[in-house]
């Protein structure tokens, strides 16, 4: 579950940077790679949902 979590974090911080870069500069490809990423997060999140529910039941 923590490298889960690392992971998670992982993929937020680059999602927050292109975000951040198309935002503010207009950056198109920028913004292509932030879509991306945060497709990314959602399979990692649904993921430790699962790993969470998981776990509670132990």
């Amino acid at each position: 579950m923590k490298e889960l979590i690392e992971k998670i974090n992982a993929e937020f911080e680059t999602f927050s940077n292109e975000a951040q870069l198309q935002s503010e500069k207009g950056n198109k490809a920028a913004g292509t790679r932030a879509r991306k990423s945060a497709l990314e997060l959602s399979k990692l999140m649904k993921e430790f949902r699962k790993v969470s529910v998981e776990e509670s039941k132990k």
